[in-house]
């Protein structure tokens, strides 16, 4: 392997290479902290956009939404932006080792100053994976504390999220089905037409996480879908429908009836 393009910080740690959709996607990632979880590879099966358009991958990581996406629509344009420089360096280096630098990017920089490039021109759709844990309860390792603590509140991260998208554009997020309502919360006044998918990771469980989608600056009715049930009952193998997900880069559509 070669080493990462973009500098990372002394005394980074070391990586390692993992496969996304079956293999057909490398991704680099730290050897410790946080990974990639089957959470981002969803969020990229859900977003839905005319080809042609420009996405924004708002607190990319390493990148596993981003590649899912661009090799899932080859006809869209990717930019991540990733607050932490590692992650950002790694995204980078897996977008060279897929082959999708012509179409996918990553910026290192703070959602909440974003660079200037990234504000000249309204993005089509934002896609996002906040992160969910609260400052007051940081997971030990320090890398996976800062990929997953909260350093802006949700409202504030959203807020930020459609300030780069352009009217009527669309908006992705996949979060912790317990912070729906702070999620919805934060939509309401400045986007519409809310749809909320539940994961679920049995059938009979409680859903663990949402996937929820909106449109900037539009009027519309919320819609609460039939949900997606990972795992089949023994818990020993995901459904055949999360499995063509994982594995094919199939669609997640939330659109079943043609609304919007």
């Amino acid at each position: 392997m070669t080493q990462p393009p973009v500098a990372t910080p002394a005394g980074a740690p070391a990586w390692r290479e993992d496969g996304l959709l079956d293999g057909r996607l490398r991704l680099m990632q730290p050897v410790d902290g946080y990974k990639v979880a089957i959470d981002s590879v969803l969020l990229a099966a859900a977003v839905d956009a005319a080809p042609g358009a420009h996405v924004l991958d708002a607190g990319a990581g390493t990148g596993a939404a981003l590649l899912c996406l661009a090799a899932r629509r080859p006809d869209l344009r990717v930019t991540g932006l990733e607050l932490q420089a590692l992650h950002a360096g790694l995204c980078h280096w897996s977008i060279e080792l897929n082959a999708l630098a012509g179409r996918a990017r990553v910026m290192a920089g703070d959602l909440d100053r974003p660079p200037p490039e990234l504000r000249a021109t309204p993005f089509d759709a934002v896609m996002t994976n906040p992160p969910f844990t609260s400052a007051g309860t940081p997971p030990p390792d320090g890398g996976r504390a800062r990929a997953m603590m909260e350093g802006m509140a949700l409202e504030r991260w959203v807020a930020r999220c459609l300030a780069l998208l352009r009217p009527k554009g669309r908006f992705f997020a996949v979060h912790r089905a317990d912070r729906l309502d702070d999620l919805i919360s934060a939509l309401t006044g400045r986007a519409g037409e809310i749809t909320v998918l539940p994961l679920w990771s049995r059938a009979g469980r409680p859903a663990e996480r949402v996937i929820v989608a909106a449109r900037k600056g539009v009027r519309g009715g919320a819609r609460l879908l039939p949900g997606l049930v990972l795992h089949q009952a023994d818990a020993t193998a995901y459904t055949d429908e999360t499995t063509a997900l994982l594995r094919s880069g199939k669609a997640l559509d939330l659109d079943p009836l043609g609304r919007l």
